[in-house]
């Protein structure tokens, strides 16, 4: 949509790719995590860069990891090996928010 009005295809995919994140982090801090998103506008600043950083990094690299294990090492159509490697990318991204971004108040730092 946003190279239709002009905008580069890269730029367009930077926005693009961002915008999920931050509706998927005001998902999360509303409904999934709701309990534990108390405190100040910097506890939740903090949480969005968290957030950022880890959903954006397990993303790249999960994603490379395991379409070069399941394309090159294992075989697998590409269609297929990333649709693994979508499902697997959400649950490690799940997990490093439910332990991490979005930690207990009463968990340690």
């Amino acid at each position: 949509m946003l190279t239709s009005v002009g905008v580069s295809y890269m730029l367009a995919t930077a926005l693009a790719v961002e915008s999920a994140v931050l509706h998927n982090y005001v998902w999360h801090e509303r409904f999934t995590w709701v309990d534990r998103c108390h405190g100040s506008k910097r506890d939740a600043a903090l949480r969005l860069l968290r957030f950022n950083v880890t959903t954006g990094g397990v993303s790249i690299a999960g994603n490379l990891l395991f379409m070069r294990l399941l394309v090159g090492g294992m075989h697998l159509r590409p269609l297929i090996a990333n649709l693994a490697s979508i499902a697997l990318c959400s649950i490690l991204n799940f997990l490093v928010s439910d332990r991490w971004v979005f930690r207990s108040a009463l968990s340690p730092q």
